[in-house]
């Protein structure tokens, strides 16, 4: 039970790690991208047989 108390801080602080680095992104507008998805479904410039 000893253990429980050096792994609950720990996670506690990984986790807020990672909700600090998502909350960075979110502000840097890294997520936006209004009109990307749209002109990739109409565009033709996909390649439908890749190079192996």
């Amino acid at each position: 039970m000893n253990i429980l108390t050096y792994l609950i801080p720990v996670s506690l602080f990984l986790g807020g790690i990672g909700l600090v680095g998502f909350i960075y992104t979110v502000r840097s507008n890294q997520y936006d991208d209004p009109e990307g998805d749209s002109r990739r479904i109409l565009s033709d410039e996909w390649d439908d047989n890749p190079k192996p």
